[in-house]
């Protein structure tokens, strides 16, 4: 594998797009330039897992990002569900607690067993990217937000998870307490001077990926820009250029 191939598999274009119809469009135009696709719960609820399935058709794998957060045998059932759409990976919150992500990991990996699909990465999310230090206490989370989020995914290790999301301040910790092959996907990812929206704790592409970054989660500067296909292939340029990233077995289908 080429250092531009490995390091195309590091990257997920978030499809936040508003309907299923410019969703599809997206994911033609950049799944060959990226790993994966990810689909979040807006467009979840709006079209349902059928969406799901024909993004999984494509050259990337899916990122099925639904951040599930209910009682142990709702998102254990849930989990099961969402790994039958084909998704590669699945997402819930580690703030549900240790049952529900032990329930989580579980049914998933029984369900995708069943069904005779690769096994998914089950992950869970530490601390939104949206979240400030002030966000955090008011929730009741003690600490700064990088030791709530240390915390929380030496928790989902801890249920049998294979990794977690987190922002690219938590990597270098995480990755100290968790090792080598716990994955860590990185939303919060902006090319040097695009603007950081409503994300709080923002990386580059680069600075993620020497810190220890698995996946990064790159949205509007791909899907907002007058061709997303030369902005998701000039990210995955930045990624190469950064270190020749390792075989963390997510090549996708």
């Amino acid at each position: 594998m080429s250092r531009t191939d490995a390091a195309r598999g590091r990257l997920a274009v978030a499809l936040d797009l508003p309907d299923g119809a410019q969703i599809l469009a997206m994911a033609r135009r950049v799944a060959p330039e990226a790993g994966f696709l990810k689909l979040g719960l807006e467009a979840f609820v709006a079209e349902g897992p059928s969406l799901v399935r024909e993004i999984a058709r494509s050259r990337a794998g899916v990122f099925l990002d639904l951040k599930l957060h209910d009682i142990p045998n709702t998102v254990g059932r849930s989990a099961a569900a969402a790994v039958r759409t084909g998704a590669t990976i699945v997402n819930c919150h580690a703030a549900g607690g240790a049952e529900m992500m032990k329930a989580f990991g579980e049914d998933g990996r029984a369900a995708a067993a069943k069904a005779g699909l690769p096994a998914p990465r089950l992950i869970a999310v530490t601390i939104l990217t949206s979240l400030d230090a002030a966000a955090v206490h008011a929730v009741g989370l003690t600490g700064s937000p990088r030791e709530a989020a240390l915390r929380l995914a030496v928790l989902a290790q801890s249920a049998g998870l294979d990794g977690v999301v987190c922002s690219a301040e938590e990597i270098t910790a995480i990755r100290a307490a968790c090792g080598r092959d716990f994955l860590l996907v990185v939303p919060g990812v902006r090319p040097t001077g695009a603007a950081s929206g409503d994300q709080k704790r923002v990386a580059t592409p680069g600075e993620a990926i020497r810190a220890g970054a698995d996946v990064l989660v790159v949205g509007r500067p791909i899907t907002g820009a007058p061709d997303p296909a030369v902005a998701a292939r000039a990210i995955v340029a930045e990624i190469a250029a950064a270190f020749p990233p390792p075989d963390i077995g997510l090549t996708p289908p």
